[in-house]
């Protein structure tokens, strides 16, 4: 019996020309310097509609039976643990699984409520995937962000699907989605317009 393999996914929030967070990230302004007044107000004005107002996209977001994310989007330490930080989400975050975090520095597993756990993996990319995969058991995966994150996971071949929300506006600076990524083809397969944001979903051809 073949046991199934879930896709690959990856939903980020960006602005019209690509960045998914401006420069100087700090514990107060976790997306940086976005045009707004902190904690991305402005590029995730349309998160705080809430689900009623984008339904769809909240219920496919936390579909996935495991996550990846950059040691950015953890938070906003750098070097050594020199602190017990335990992510932006309080003690209950919304992924109620596993969450391998990439980072260049050791770290025990971080246990929280609801069943998230997250893992700090310090071997690369691959072995982050090949651990999220083990852990979903065949279900989805999602690369959860930054944009770094997910830029090496593109170039590398590892995502099926793009679930892209569009923010009107530009930024001009920061961190970019598709920076150093190789020409990808795309299968477009949903839009939906809102007043906040374009919602675009992108199947990647191989």
């Amino acid at each position: 019996m073949t046991t199934r393999t879930g896709k690959v996914t990856c939903d980020l929030t960006i602005t019209l020309d690509g960045y998914a967070a401006g420069h100087n990230q700090s514990e107060e302004r976790p997306f940086g310097d976005d045009g707004g007044d902190g904690w991305g107000d402005k590029l995730h004005a349309w998160y705080g509609e809430g689900p009623e107002a984008h339904p769809a996209e909240f219920a496919r977001m936390m579909t996935a039976k495991a996550f990846v994310m950059g040691r950015n989007m953890f938070g906003p330490e750098r070097g050594e643990w020199d602190r017990n930080w335990k992510g932006w989400w309080g003690d209950n975050p919304p992924y109620h699984s596993s969450v391998f975090v990439l980072t260049h520095h050791p770290r025990e597993p971080q246990p929280m409520d609801g069943g998230t756990t997250f893992y700090f993996v310090t071997d690369g990319i691959e072995a982050a995937l090949s651990r999220a995969r083990e852990a979903a058991g065949g279900g989805d995966i999602s690369i959860h962000g930054g944009a770094t994150t997910v830029n090496q996971y593109l170039a590398a071949g590892h995502i099926d699907e793009l679930r892209l929300h569009i923010a009107p506006f530009t930024l001009g600076a920061g961190t970019r989605l598709f920076d150093g990524v190789p020409p990808l083809n795309l299968e477009q397969v949903e839009s939906r317009a809102a007043r906040s944001v374009t919602h675009l979903i992108y199947r990647v051809l191989r």
